[in-house]
């Protein structure tokens, strides 16, 4: 795929190839989408401080997950909608080819996790739960993710209200009586006993996803979370929270390393993933990116996201003067003021998008 040279070229693809409503879904946020903002605005307001004179002859860039050894250090968000390209399971595909964890929505309509265990067999596949149903229900989901050898489970807990995507209403591509799903008073009565009765329930790693305060991240350490999935749902949820990588630094110094962490949010480049190690996280997660690669040039487009983000993670480790990403620590960053704070994210994660700026604010 040497047509794409940067990932700018990629997300330009998948600008061309998408119509405005997809385009708008994928990248949108909730109301004002303050917080997709607040996301980009997070991770550039740290600055890494390389230290030199150090032999990066041999970088190792792979990570740990539950055992499980990554060849990077990045796991597929879920993702609800993905209906191009053979959607969820050519992700799942190539993520196992590049030894990435992948994580499939439970309320992907294209998808079943099922296929996911066919698509890729040997991957370090994750179910995503949204709570549907009561307790029965749970359980049977739970045995689907046992019989597909699913690596985990990740029970998502920022969805108790579905909040206004006003891109989608400005578009007519969603309904305003969307928050009136089936199942919807389960997801919003779902609460830490129910946790505890499904932590129980579960006998492999547990993750939490949604977790964004250090008082929700100690609860979670004393019912026996082994994963804290820290995440504002990629700012399409509560409109005006606070910045993913800011949350996982609360949430870091909380949890004490007393579970694994996770965080997403914005992370579109190399220097994020170091950034987002260097604070705390173990697996960073990637959301927008990997469908804006797979709507691009499909599954093809999608391996040359795994390779340019591997290229990027590598020039970045040997600037900054780190063999393995367990020494990323706080001591490489500095707090620093943004370049441009008032431009739009995919301004500063892409300044060579060069897209129509009323087509992505």
């Amino acid at each position: 795929m040497s047509e794409y040279w940067n990932l700018h070229e990629l997300v330009g693809a998948a600008y061309r190839q998408l119509s405005r409503n997809e385009w708008d879904f994928i990248v949108g946020g909730s109301e004002t989408e303050s917080t997709v903002r607040r996301n980009r605005i997070a991770l550039d307001s740290l600055a890494l401080r390389p230290r030199v004179l150090r032999n990066v002859n041999r970088l190792d860039w792979s990570s740990v997950l539950f055992g499980r050894k990554m060849r990077l250090p990045l796991i597929m968000a879920p993702i609800g909608k993905q209906q191009y390209h053979g959607g969820a399971a050519t992700v799942a595909r190539v993520a196992q080819r590049f030894g990435c964890a992948f994580s499939l929505s439970s309320v992907n309509a294209m998808t079943r996790i099922e296929d996911i265990a066919e698509a890729a067999p040997e991957g370090a596949n994750i179910y995503q739960l949204y709570i549907r149903g009561d307790r029965d229900w749970i359980t049977r989901e739970l045995d689907r993710a046992v019989a597909t050898r699913c690596v985990a489970l990740c029970v998502t807990v920022d969805t108790t209200v579905i909040s206004r995507r006003e891109r989608d209403f400005a578009n007519r591509y969603t309904s305003q009586n969307r928050r009136r799903f089936e199942g919807a008073e389960y997801q919003a009565g779902f609460d830490w006993e129910e946790l505890l009765w499904l932590r129980g329930k579960w006998r492999g790693p547990l993750i939490v996803k949604g977790i964004t305060t250090g008082e929700d991240a100690l609860q979670a350490v004393s019912v026996g979370i082994d994963g804290i999935y820290v995440s504002n749902h990629g700012g399409r949820q509560l409109d005006h929270a606070v910045g993913s990588i800011d949350s996982l630094r609360e949430v870091a110094q909380a949890a004490a390393g007393k579970a694994t962490l996770l965080v997403d949010g914005g992370i579109s480049r190399g220097t994020d993933i170091l950034k987002a190690i260097a604070t705390g996280a173990s697996v960073v997660g990637i959301g927008r990116l990997h469908c804006l690669a797979l709507a691009a040039a499909g599954e093809a487009g999608l391996a040359r996201m795994f390779e340019l983000l591997e290229d990027e993670i590598e020039i970045a480790m040997g600037l900054c003067g780190a063999v393995k990403l367990g020494e990323l620590d706080h001591t490489y960053l500095r707090e620093v003021i943004p370049i441009d704070p008032c431009a739009n994210a995919y301004d500063r994660a892409f300044p060579l998008l060069h897209l129509p700026r009323h087509d992505y604010r």
